[in-house]
């Protein structure tokens, strides 16, 4: 079993490390673009286009599905990556987790990229599922990209930002961005208040990882032994986790795994 992600930069991992944990023994293919990162200050057109660029050179190395590890792209670029690659790999985007956080009742805030707030894929989410529920869209200026290069400074300042964004009644928030979900702690406690019931998280790498194992028709296993290979590509060619991606635990795990597998 191959599987295969895209995203410009680390935002995969979090998809990553889930798909690691329910299948040790599946063989990953991460494709990144880091010519063309960040693609979110980028056109819809842009986006697509490097979006596909990418998906092509993880298509290359024949894997039984591609996820795409990022809200922004999967916004903009989903139909088109479809329409290039199914039915022959089945393409798993990534969407907001709304639909369960709104379950429990709200208020709720989505974390989410400029580039992903206010934009109709994210309106439309709220109206089908909100059902009422107040839901504020919260713009984090820069913190996908503090994440990317693990500037610890500026992940501080953009958590604190969105944090003053978000309402005090919040007790519920969506990381509306795959960076996000590497930070999960530090934004819960950037949002909790003292003396509060604790505030519940919702990112989407575990759906997405266990939706991609259903559309091969294989079950999570996450015992098998741990003999699955990861293989990175950079603009299509083959090199090394970005070195800033070590410093989250997610990429650790995958340092586990045995070396990738020759071609």
């Amino acid at each position: 079993m191959k599987i295969a992600l895209i995203d410009s930069g680390i935002g995969l991992l979090a998809a990553t490390a889930a798909v690691r944990r329910l299948r040790p023994d599946a063989d990953l293919v991460l494709s990144f673009d880091p010519e063309g990162m960040p693609w979110g200050p980028r056109t819809p057109e842009g986006i697509t286009e490097r979006a596909l660029a990418v998906a092509e050179a993880a298509a290359a190395r024949h894997p039984d599905a591609l996820i795409v590890g990022c809200n922004t792209a999967t916004v903009h670029s989903l139909p088109a990556l479809r329409a290039r690659l199914e039915p022959g790999i089945p393409v798993i985007g990534t969407v907001p987790a709304i639909k369960p956080a709104v379950a429990a009742g709200g208020p709720v805030a989505i974390w989410a990229t400029p580039a992903t707030t206010g934009s109709a894929y994210q309106r439309g989410l709220i109206e089908s599922f909100a059902d009422g529920v107040p839901v504020t869209e919260v713009p984090c200026w820069g913190l996908a990209e503090a994440v990317e290069h693990a500037d610890q400074a500026a992940v501080d300042a953009a958590v604190r930002a969105a944090a003053e964004l978000t309402p005090d009644d919040v007790r519920t928030v969506v990381l509306g961005c795959t960076h996000y979900e590497l930070l999960a702690e530090r934004i819960r406690a950037a949002v909790q208040p003292p003396g509060a019931a604790t505030v519940v998280l919702h990112g989407s790498a575990v759906a997405v990882a266990a939706q991609a194992l259903r559309r091969i028709g294989a079950q999570p296993a996450p015992d098998a032994p741990a003999t699955g290979t990861v293989t990175v590509l950079l603009n299509g060619r083959e090199g090394e986790l970005p070195e800033a991606a070590l410093g989250y635990a997610e990429a650790r795990l995958l340092r586990t795994a045995s070396p990738a597998a020759s071609q």
